[in-house]
């Protein structure tokens, strides 16, 4: 499974991206796929998710309200719509893929298998 990242950019506080995850190789349908991110000089942290069996969301208290996840299952793309941006979203956003994803280890990145190349989001104040 290939994953490729599209959206990121540069924008203001309060300003709005959509980020974009396209698979190729399987669908998504038995996977569990969301968005990691990581600032320089911090940890990885988990964002938002789907898990796509049955369709349960995630969202970190740190998005809640501001992020909108979504999976188009025709198009094997999973989209973050982040709204109301602030300067700590900026971070270089990963999308991530894992196989039969048990709903306990959602957050942790260890337990994906298929990562994308990143893209960055710089929110400016």
């Amino acid at each position: 499974v290939q994953l490729v990242e599209s959206g990121g950019g540069l924008v203001q506080a309060g300003g709005s991206l959509r980020l974009s995850c396209a698979a190729s190789g399987s669908t998504f349908d038995d996977y569990a796929v969301g968005w990691f991110r990581q600032a320089p000089g911090k940890e990885r942290e988990g964002v938002s998710f789907i898990n796509h069996p049955h369709s349960k969301l995630y969202y970190s208290d740190s998005v809640k309200g501001r992020f909108t996840i979504s999976s188009d299952n025709g198009k094997n793309t999973v989209y973050l719509q982040m709204n109301s941006l602030r300067p700590e979203d900026t971070a270089v956003y990963y999308c991530a893929a894992g196989w039969g994803m048990s709903d306990q280890y959602i957050y942790s990145a260890r337990h994906y298998d298929y990562w994308g190349q990143g893209t960055q989001v710089t929110v400016s104040s």
